[in-house]
């Protein structure tokens, strides 16, 4: 059985809630049962983490550090263009384990400075711009190994 880590970063807590246009109207917690649902077909086994807080996110990463062979997936949100802390801790983490990065809206298409990406190096592949199903892409691709 696969081991899943999906994380997810600042303001992803208030899907269905915030900027609808760009984020969808499913809500975070309808997202996880969702994700769950899908894991549970593939016979995988996922664990769900989300912060606001760039702190807890490096430390839960770290945490995992000892699964190895493990995959994780990734929306770090605003993170992504600004959080050298969370691009050296996703480094020391492709060392052992493969990271796929999604984000819900395209990123590359919207204000100049999310086009700034730090942590796409580390990641074997990004899913942008394709809504909520960019996590469920990422557990096919990740079924597909």
């Amino acid at each position: 059985m696969k081991k899943i880590y999906i994380i997810n970063g600042p303001n992803l807590n208030f899907l269905g809630i915030r900027e609808l246009e760009k984020y969808g109207e499913t809500d975070y917690t309808t997202l996880l049962k969702l994700l769950d649902n899908k894991a549970k077909a593939l016979d995988m086994e996922i664990e769900h983490f989300q912060s606001n807080v760039e702190g807890e996110l490096v430390n839960f990463i770290q945490s995992i550090h000892h699964s190895l062979d493990s995959w994780v997936v990734i929306n770090p949100g605003a993170f992504t263009h600004t959080s050298i802390a969370l691009r050296d801790a996703l480094n020391t983490l492709s060392a052992q384990n493969k990271i796929i990065e999604v984000h819900i809206s395209n990123i590359e298409e919207r204000e100049s400075y999310r086009k700034f990406n730090l942590i796409k190096e580390f990641c074997e592949i990004s899913i942008i711009g394709e809504g909520i199903e960019g996590y469920f892409q990422a557990l096919d691709y990740i079924n597909d190994k």
